[in-house]
């Protein structure tokens, strides 16, 4: 009797015990500021000795992964991770006007994310985005006489390229993917040598410079860098093309931000594109849509170069003494009032 009791007793236990973990991760999943900041205690890992000597970067040369000893500055594969203080940003500049690079930046501006968050992004690309380069903005839009007449520097333009409105901001996101390999092929691919695109509903904030560019530019999460990666918001469905299995995927990488030369992204949108119609024909959607394609395109591809953080920040996480230097940041979310 005394045995089952105490049997019973330690079941019990072990149960709260249980769903006191999941009640931890629950809050840290979804949103309690004090419990994320427990992230700091997770290790990011150490870019191996051996392989630091050989890290360079297109535009500045040799790196400097041993400034900051305190973040992971490489991948398994070699590809170097940009932080600030890993690079020399006058190198880098000096090289990429040597090379007359003329650079693409995309955007998708519909519905009311048009006027709550075009004017900020262009004016404060102008102060921040490659400054001293040729730029030429791709707005994407279907209210192409709504798009503000935003001051250009001299060597930038915009244009503006008409697409359909969707009836979901599902589908918005979603169609992006053909839109910008679409225009990959046209004017913006023989415009420009590389190309980065980006979340409308963000600013920039500091130095966003030709560090940024490669072959192919992937963007770590802000609010996923440091968790492992059985944690992260992959696509888990089998059935879906975006699908990655448990011990597969590297980092998690925002949509908000990627990029890369023409080429390279279109073949990234391609791959996208063609999985986006894949799981739509079968009635099926990925759960964080085009990002989970990207994703699953990045872990088949590997991205050339990563981009820390510090490149897309979201001011809601808080403080953290890894980030010295943010350089674009999140808006406010609005989604109650944007996607009604």
């Amino acid at each position: 009797m005394a045995f089952r009791e105490g049997l019973r007793a330690w079941k019990r236990i072990f149960w709260r015990l249980i769903l006191l973990a999941l009640g931890l991760l629950g809050l840290l999943l979804y949103g309690l500021p004090a419990v994320r900041h427990l992230e700091v205690l997770i290790p990011m890992g150490v870019c191996p000795l051996a392989r630091m000597p050989l890290l360079r970067d297109n535009f500045t040369g040799p790196l400097h992964p041993w400034a900051r000893p305190e973040v992971l500055t490489c991948t398994s594969w070699g590809a170097p991770i940009i932080w600030d203080g890993t690079f020399d940003p006058d190198v880098a500049q000096q090289e990429a006007v040597q090379q007359n690079l003329t650079v693409g930046l995309t955007v998708f501006a519909v519905g009311r994310y048009l006027e709550k968050y075009l004017a900020r992004f262009l004016e404060t690309a102008e102060q921040h985005f490659m400054v001293g380069l040729r730029v030429v903005y791709y707005v994407f839009t279907e209210r192409p006489a709504a798009v503000p007449r935003v001051p250009l520097g001299p060597g930038r333009w915009l244009r503006v390229e008409r697409v359909a409105r969707e009836r979901r901001w599902q589908d918005v996101s979603m169609a992006r993917m053909r839109a910008l390999h679409a225009a990959l092929g046209g004017r913006l691919g023989r415009e420009a040598r590389f190309v980065l695109c980006m979340d409308v509903d963000q600013h920039f904030s500091g130095a966003f410079g030709p560090e940024a560019l490669a072959e192919s530019v992937a963007q770590l999460h802000a609010w996923h860098y440091r968790w492992p990666r059985r944690l992260l918001p992959f696509e888990r469905d089998a059935r879906s093309a975006a699908a990655l299995g448990p011990a597969e995927g590297d980092f998690y990488y925002h949509a908000a931000v990627f990029g890369g030369s023409v080429a390279a992204l279109r073949r990234l949108t391609a791959h996208c594109a063609r999985g986006l119609r894949r799981d739509r024909a079968r009635g099926l959607e990925a759960r964080w849509h085009d990002e989970s394609h990207l994703n699953k395109f990045f872990w088949i591809y590997k991205p050339a170069k990563l981009l820390s953080p510090e490149f897309c920040w979201s001011p809601d996480i808080g403080r953290r003494a890894e980030i010295r230097r943010p350089r674009l940041l999140w808006a406010p979310k609005e989604y109650a009032l944007l996607r009604g």
